[in-house]
């Protein structure tokens, strides 16, 4: 049993009262992130505000985490958005055992759209950093998940994956593998499928990249 499956009872108390405090546009979720990444949502308040539940994988931001693109872990009052365009002010705190691996998070996001509507409230409310610096992908299963990161390389590069050379695509799996989505494992196939290439030429599209 993993720490945070021991400590759940205490986390969940933590995250009632948050709910609670906070009513029912601020969603609170607790990650096992020593869970498969398809699963890693053990605990979930007011999951309507992203359309989560228990059982659903966590987003881009943990893989970056986990797979050590971000430095600083833990990220406070940073704003994003939901698929359905919700506007988020969004709390991340990462757990770690005592080898400095990270097991788990506990992450607060409040619904802020309809603070939008009130233009002097939300000028004092929101003092924190654009949507556009924060890309933080809400989705209900692991591969809506793996699609918005794919999708994302295309606005990045500018072409589509026809038209991309294999710099581009190298570029794309650079950016790829800095937000760690080879860390799911069902990804190999799923990246090499999209690019239209083999597994074994995305491996070695990887180890290049790799040596950059």
């Amino acid at each position: 049993m993993s720490y945070i499956q021991k400590n759940q009872k205490v986390f969940e108390k933590i995250m009632k009262a948050i709910a609670a405090e906070f009513g029912s546009y601020c969603e609170v979720v607790l990650h096992d992130l020593t869970l498969p990444y398809d699963h890693t949502i053990v605990a979930i308040e007011n999951g309507h505000v992203t359309n989560r539940k228990i059982g659903d994988s966590g987003t881009n931001i943990g893989l970056e985490v986990l797979r050590g693109s971000i430095v600083e872990n833990d990220r406070y009052n940073y704003v994003n958005k939901t698929q359905d365009g919700k506007l988020l002010r969004s709390t991340s705190v990462y757990f770690k055992d005592k080898k400095n691996k990270t097991i788990g998070s506990l992450c607060i996001n409040f619904d802020i759209t309809g603070l939008i509507q009130a233009e002097n409230t939300i000028k004092e409310y929101a003092n924190s950093s654009s949507p556009d610096e924060v890309e933080e992908f809400f989705t209900g299963n692991i591969d809506d998940l793996l699609d918005k990161m794919l999708q994302e390389t295309i606005r990045r590069i500018g072409k589509s994956v026809h038209d991309m050379t294999k710099e581009d695509k190298l570029q794309a799996i650079k950016y790829l593998d800095n937000k760690g989505i080879f860390l799911v494992k069902k990804s190999m196939d799923t990246v090499s499928d999209f690019f239209g290439i083999s597994k074994f030429t995305l491996y070695n599209y990887l180890d290049e990249v790799r040596k950059q």
